[in-house]
C-alpha cells in the first residue's frame, strides 16, 4: 500500500510538472521493479532492517540493492527518454545504484540511531557538524567554485574528510558525506562549474555518476571493515566483562604462563585473590614462591615441572599468602598447550578460592577428632570398669562357688555337676569380660608397643574365629606416637572383623612395614572380594571410621578389591606426619596423659 501511494504521488507530481505521460509511466514502472526487487531480496537476506556493519552484509546488500534492482529497473527506465537506449540505460542504472549506495544507508543509519541520540555526548555532535561543514567547504572548492574546472587535483582533498567520516562515523558518516558531495557536485555541474562541464549532457552526467560511485564504494567497504572490527572488539570486551563477572562470583581466576619467555598473564579476579595491584604486571613464575607457603610451593613446582615434562594436567590444594600477609586456601589447576610435535607452548589454568571450604573441612575434621577421642576415652572408662570392677566381682564369685562346693561334701553327684557347670559359666563370663575389656581399650599398646600388640591380637583372633591370620613386620621405627599406634591397631581390628563377616576367606594377612618415607599397613584376604563401584553411596560406618582415623593422623587409606580376587586395605602414613607428632609430643608435659 505504501509503495502504491508513493508511486501515485510521484505520478501526480511529475504530471503537474509537465512531463510526458509516456516517460512518467516508464519511470514509475522502473521504480516499482527496483523497489520490489530490492525489498523482497533484502527481506529474505536480512533479519529486520539491514545493517551494513560487516563486509558480508555489505556484499549482500550491494548485490541485491545496488546491482540487481537497478540492473532490472534500468531496462524500463531507459525507455522514458528518446535518447540512445543504452546510453540512457547506463544513466538510469548508475543513478539508482548511487541512490541505494548513498541515500539508503544514510536513511537507515539515521533511523537506527534515533534511540541512542540522547545518549551520545555533545562532542559527538560537534565533531559531526565540523565534519559536514568541512565536506561542504572542500566540496564547494572542488566542484562549485568559479574557475576551478581545470584543477581536478582538488578532488583528492576530499579523501582525508571521507577517511574521517569512515573511521569516526561508519557507513552512516560515509553515506551522509557522499550526499553532501553529490549535492555540491551536481549543483556545480548544473551551473557550469567544476570538472564535470564537458560538452554533452549525457557524458557529463555519466562521468559525474561514475566519479561518485567509485568514490563511495571503497569508503563504504572500509566503513564495513571498521564497523566489523569495532563490533568484534565490543563483543570481545563484553565476553571479557562476562568472564570477569563469572570469575568474581565463582572466586576463580585464570592465568597463563609462557615457559620460554617467563611471561605471565593474570585475570582480574586472580589479582583480587592475590591482593595485587591490577596496574602492576603479575610476578614471574620464580617470584610465585613468595605467594605460597614452602610446602605448597614445593608441590606446585614439582607438578608444573611434571606437566612440562610429561604433559599431564595437575590439580592441587595450596596454602597461599596474600600481599597483606593473610593466608587463604586455593585450588590450582593447570594444563599444557602443546604444538603438533607434543612440545609444550605454554601453560594455562585456574585458581579458585576454597578458604571457606577448607575452614568447614577443618571444623569437621576437628569435630571428628573430638568424637573419636571421646569415643576412645569412653571405651577406656568402660574397659577400666570392666577390668577393675566386674572382673574382680567375677573372680570373687568364682572363689565363692569353689568354697561353697568344698564346704558341702554331702551334695549329690547331680548337684555337684550343676555347681561345676555354674562355676564354668562364671569362668567363661569372666574370660569374656576380660577379652571385651582388652577390645575396648588395648592396654597392651602402652606396655608392649604396636608390633607385639598386633602379633598378640592376630594370634587371639585366629584362635577365636578359627581363621589363620599371618602377621609380618619389617623396619618398624622405634618411636611411634600413641595416636598413630592406636589408629593402626583399630584399623587391623575393623579390617579383620570385616574379613570374618563379609569375605568368606580361609586366611588373612597383616603386614606392617616402614621405610624412610612412610609407615605402611596392609590387611589382605583371599576371599570373594567385591566391586568398588558398589561402595559409592553405601559406605558402612566401619569404613567411615577407618578413613576418619587415618585422616586424623595425616595418612591415606585405599581399598583394592575385585570379585573373586580378595580385598586389600592399605594405610600409608608419611614419616613427616609421624615425626611432627613425635616432636609435638616431646613438648607436652611428661605428666600429661597421652591422647
Amino acid at each position: 500500500m505504501l509503495l502504491a501511494a508513493g508511486l501515485a504521488g510521484f505520478f501526480v507530481y511529475d504530471l503537474q510538472g509537465g512531463g510526458p505521460i509516456r516517460s512518467i509511466v516508464w519511470l514509475i514502472l522502473s521504480n516499482a521493479v527496483e523497489v520490489l526487487t530490492a525489498a523482497l531480496c533484502l527481506n529474505s537476506s536480512f533479519e529486520g532492517v539491514p545493517r551494513l556493519n560487516s563486509v558480508k552484509a555489505l556484499a549482500r546488500y550491494s548485490f541485491y540493492a545496488v546491482f540487481l534492482a537497478p540492473f532490472l529497473g534500468a531496462f524500463l527506465g531507459a525507455l522514458s527518454t528518446s535518447s540512445h537506449y543504452w546510453a540512457s540505460w547506463k544513466v538510469a542504472f548508475f543513478s539508482e545504484a548511487l541512490g541505494f549506495l548513498t541515500l539508503m544507508p544514510a536513511i537507515l543509519g539515521w533511523v537506527r540511531g534515533i534511540p541512542t541520540y540522547s545518549q551520545k555526548p555533545r562532542t559527538y555532535y560537534v565533531e559531526a557538524a565540523a565534519m559536514l561543514v568541512a565536506v561542504f567547504i572542500v566540496g564547494y572548492l572542488a566542484f562549485a567554485a568559479p574557475g576551478n574546472s581545470s584543477r581536478p587535483a582538488l578532488l583528492y582533498s576530499l579523501v582525508p574528510l571521507l577517511l574521517w567520516s569512515t573511521l569516526r562515523f561508519g557507513s552512516t558518516g560515509v553515506s551522509t558525506s557522499m550526499i553532501a558531495i553529490a549535492f555540491v557536485s551536481i549543483w556545480g555541474a548544473v551551473h557550469g562549474r567544476g570538472p564535470f562541464t564537458a560538452p554533452g549532457p549525457v557524458i557529463n552526467v555519466l562521468s559525474l555518476q561514475l566519479f561518485l560511485f567509485f568514490t563511495v564504494a571503497p569508503f563504504m567497504t572500509l566503513a564495513a571493515l571498521v564497523e566489523e572490527s569495532k563490533d568484534a572488539e565490543q563483543t570481545l570486551r563484553q565476553r571479557d566483562r562476562d568472564l570477569n563477572e563469572a570469575q568474581r562470583l565463582a572466586q576463580t581466576g585464570s592465568w597463563q604462563w609462557d615457559p620460554g619467555t617467563d611471561a605471565v598473564t593474570w585475570s582480574a579476579e586472580l589479582y583480587c585473590l592475590a591482593g595485587y595491584d591490577p596496574k602492576l604486571p603479575p610476578p614471574s613464575f620464580k617470584d610465585h614462591e613468595q605467594l605460597f607457603t614452602p610446602e605448597s610451593w614445593d608441590r606446585l613446582k614439582q607438578s608444573v615441572e611434571r606437566t612440562l615434562r610429561m604433559g599431564v594436567p595437575y590439580e592441587l590444594d595450596l596454602e597461599a599468602i596474600r600481599s597483606d600477609g593473610t593466608r587463604i586456601w586455593l585450588t590450582s589447576r593447570g594444563e599444557a598447550v602443546v604444538d603438533g610435535s607434543g612440545h609444550p607452548l605454554y601453560l594455562r589454568g585456574t585458581i579458585q578460592d576454597i578458604t571457606d571450604r577448607k575452614l568447614s573441612e577443618e571444623a569437621l575434621f576437628a569435630m571428628s577428632g573430638r568424637l573419636i577421642t571421646a569415643q576412645e576415652e569412653e571405651r577406656a572408662r568402660i574397659a577400666r570398669e570392666l577390668h577393675d570392677d566386674l572382673s574382680q566381682r567375677m573372680a570373687l564369685l568364682q572363689i565363692a562357688l569353689e568354697q561353697f562346693k568344698q564346704g558341702m561334701p554331702g551334695l549329690s553327684s547331680q548337684d555337684q555337676q550343676q555347681l561345676s557347670n555354674i562355676a564354668e559359666m562364671a569362668a567363661e563370663v569372666s574370660s569374656d569380660i576380660h577379652s571385651l575389656s582388652h577390645q575396648l581399650h588395648p592396654t597392651r599398646l602402652d606396655t608392649l608397643g604396636l608390633v607385639d600388640s598386633l602379633k598378640g591380637f592376630c594370634r587371639e583372633f585366629s584362635l577365636q574365629y578359627k581363621l589363620p591370620v599371618q602377621f609380618l613386620h619389617t623396619d618398624i621405627p622405634g618411636q611411634i606416637p600413641n595416636d598413630v599406634t592406636l589408629c593402626l591397631f583399630r584399623i587391623v581390628q575393623e579390617a579383620l572383623r570385616n574379613v570374618v563377616k563379609h569375605s568368606g576367606a580361609t586366611e588373612a594377612e597383616v603386614e606392617l612395614s616402614g621405610n624412610d618415607d612412610e609407615l605402611d599397613l596392609c590387611v589382605s584376604d583371599s576371599g570373594q572380594g567385591f566391586n568398588l563401584e558398589s561402595l559409592k553411596g553405601v559406605v558402612g560406618l566401619g569404613l567411615i571410621s577407618m578413613r576418619e582415623r587415618v585422616r586424623l593422623v595425616g595418612g591415606h587409606l585405599s581399598i583394592e578389591s575385585n570379585p573373586s580376587h580378595g580385598t586389600r586395605i592399605r594405610v600409608r602414613i608419611p614419616q613427616v606426619a609421624i615425626t611432627a607428632r613425635v616432636h609435638v609430643r616431646a613438648y607436652h608435659d611428661p605428666n600429661e596423659p597421652a591422647a
